[in-house]
């Protein structure tokens, strides 16, 4: 066979087109595997070794070849060829021109379709725990400026209309919480990234004596991929990811959002750090929100690789097809685009500014304590929905006046029902309503102070 051959290429009567060898080649990207795919390798020749299918001899050859091949790979030595396809054939071709013969034999027992997918999860198993840490540190930082401004009163909004006061903390609280939904989801998702496929072959097992939970074992899956077919066309770890990503991205969206919001004079509730906003080059007055901007552009990006992948998968018999080379760049991509939001959202999180002033000037615009008007009528013995009518003809009273409900005197709010009385500007006042929600999962402080700590607990596991 010549030297550049195809180790397939003794079926075929005539070389590879240009144009197909690039069409095909993955190594340009499926590269950042090497690591996985000599991980995979080594583990995969001491089982043939155990299992007297490969010499002794031949494997302490595979394991000098593969740590020299780890060791060019490093040192950015390796030379990567597209005549060699993928990342597999590339290491392969170097072990054998480094070892000879044995290098042949590694391929005993295994198909690049069970390798590629023992890879993609070795990769993917790592990049989850890397994620992990990243969503914690976030979260963190969340956690840290939510415990600061406890009693920090902001107006909350529905309908990007002032509906009821809220503390800052309790706000952020509410990402801490999206957050954590993540984190249980990439630990649900891990789980079934971490089962091995090598063994699978092609599709159909191999006639080998093989012992697959010795590969698991040493390559720490939790389990085996049980049937053969599904093993080497099974992509919904990625497609699982890819989801999980989306809606982690779905939720840093949110927040980007509002803090773009926030930060724009017309709110002012917050001053973004300096070294996560550009300028322009027109408006030497501009400060603009770069980052959250761009969190919130990258997020369609993630999406659409769900979407890619869903799509890639939909229409695809059992078993391997040459379609699952397009899972990579998707799957690559939002593991790095999710990886680098999230690096640098935790120290932009970390040192927000809020304004406590605007904070609170907005808190007093919109009649944010009517509802508690209206609770404190119910407790006076009225009934909600008699109550809710007594206020709303307090509001419009307000309104007439150009002035807050809270700010109406106490002989104006008596017109609307007898039963208020001197101690209703203690219950109207921003301050007071966050203070009257004191239960678990309310805005008072002193539960906003609990549940930072129930979140720093659940961290700690």
């Amino acid at each position: 066979m010549p030297k550049k051959a195809k180790p397939w290429s003794g079926r075929f009567e005539e070389p590879v087109d240009e144009r197909v060898k690039r069409f095909t080649a993955s190594a340009s990207f499926d590269k950042r595997l090497a690591k996985y795919d000599i991980e995979g390798s080594l583990a995969h020749a001491r089982m043939l070794a155990g299992r007297r299918i490969l010499s002794r001899r031949d494997l302490r050859a595979i394991e000098r070849g593969l740590a020299r091949i780890r060791r060019e790979i490093g040192a950015g030595t390796f030379r990567w060829s597209i005549d060699a396809e993928d990342v597999h054939l590339n290491i392969e071709r170097r072990l054998v021109a480094l070892v000879g013969e044995p290098g042949k034999r590694l391929h005993t027992a295994r198909s690049r379709n069970d390798q590629v997918a023992t890879d993609l999860r070795l990769w993917l198993r790592e990049e989850i725990d890397g994620i992990g840490v990243l969503l914690e540190s976030l979260q963190r930082n969340l956690l840290d400026q939510a415990e600061r401004h406890a009693a920090l009163v902001m107006p909350g909004f529905t309908h990007l209309q002032v509906a009821q006061p809220v503390t800052f903390g309790h706000h952020l609280l509410a990402y801490v919480e999206m957050l954590e939904r993540d984190r249980e989801r990439l630990l649900e998702i891990r789980k079934r990234v971490n089962r091995l496929p090598l063994g699978a072959a092609a599709l159909a097992g191999t006639s080998f004596p093989i012992d697959r939970e010795r590969v698991a074992r040493e390559l720490g899956f939790e389990g085996l991929c049980e049937n053969s077919l599904d093993a080497v066309s099974d992509r919904d770890f990625a497609i699982e990811f890819c989801a999980f990503a989306a809606l982690a991205m779905v939720h840093l969206s949110r927040l980007a959002e509002e803090l773009v919001l926030w930060a724009s004079p017309r709110f002012g509730f917050v001053r973004l750090p300096d070294r996560f906003c550009t300028g322009s080059s027109i408006m030497p007055q501009k400060k603009n929100p770069d980052v959250p901007e761009l969190v919130r552009g990258k997020t369609g990006r993630v999406v659409g690789h769900l979407m890619a992948l869903l799509t890639l998968m939909k229409g695809q018999p059992l078993a391997y097809n040459k379609d699952n080379q397009e899972d990579k760049e998707p799957l690559f991509d939002a593991v790095d685009t999710l990886k680098d939001c999230l690096a640098v959202f935790a120290p932009l999180v970390a040192d927000l500014e809020p304004v406590a002033a605007a904070m609170r000037a907005a808190t007093l615009e919109g009649h944010a304590t009517a509802t508690d008007l209206a609770d404190y009528l119910v407790r006076k013995g009225m009934a909600f929905r008699d109550a809710h009518g007594v206020v709303a003809r307090a509001v419009r009273e307000a309104e007439r006046a150009r002035v807050d409900l809270a700010a109406l005197p106490l002989s104006q709010l008596r017109k609307f029902s007898e039963k208020i009385s001197a101690d209703i500007k203690g219950t109207l006042s921003p301050e007071g309503s966050v203070a009257a929600r004191r239960h678990r999962g309310g805005t008072a402080p002193s539960e906003v102070r609990r549940a930072v700590a129930r979140a720093r607990k659940r961290l700690r596991r």
